[in-house]
């Protein structure tokens, strides 16, 4: 029996979260989603009390990540995610309104699976997230190691 995915947000615009979740829930996608406004409580999510990651391990997440947080750098908990050898094989999604062509790339080399510039436009944000939840209903995500 395969684990479900839980869908973790972090995603400071409490309405682009809320487009997040209706677009992904429209696309058919039913998985648990927990939304953090800030990277501080996402953070203590992830990684737990003792900072270790051991909290996760066995479960099978994935990331929605915005870099443009109001406490910390989204690029920092991208490092901190891809060096934690619990969550390192999480698939995160950075989700984001920066497209300069030298954060993308930074993103990719850390780790980052998936990398989408939020269209400024509602129409086209919501339709690039129904796609999204498409593309959630058909990919395989790995428990957190062992």
């Amino acid at each position: 029996m395969t684990q479900p995915v839980t869908i973790i947000m972090i995603e400071d615009d409490e309405g682009h979260a809320r487009l997040i979740e209706r677009n992904i829930r429209r696309s058919g996608v039913n998985n648990e989603i927990v939304a953090f406004p800030n990277g501080t409580d996402a953070m203590q999510h992830l990684f737990g009390a003792d900072g270790s990651g051991l909290v996760q391990k066995g479960n099978a997440l994935l990331i929605l990540l915005d870099l443009n947080l109001p406490d910390m750098s989204g690029i920092d908990i991208l490092r901190q995610i891809k060096e934690n050898k619990y969550l390192k094989a999480s698939p995160v999604v950075v989700l984001t309104t920066t497209d300069d062509s030298q954060e993308i790339k930074r993103c990719y080399e850390l780790g980052c699976n998936v990398y989408i510039t939020k269209p400024v436009n509602y129409e086209n944000f919501a339709n690039a997230i129904r796609q999204l939840g498409l593309f959630f209903s058909v990919i395989q995500v790995p428990p957190a190691a062992p």
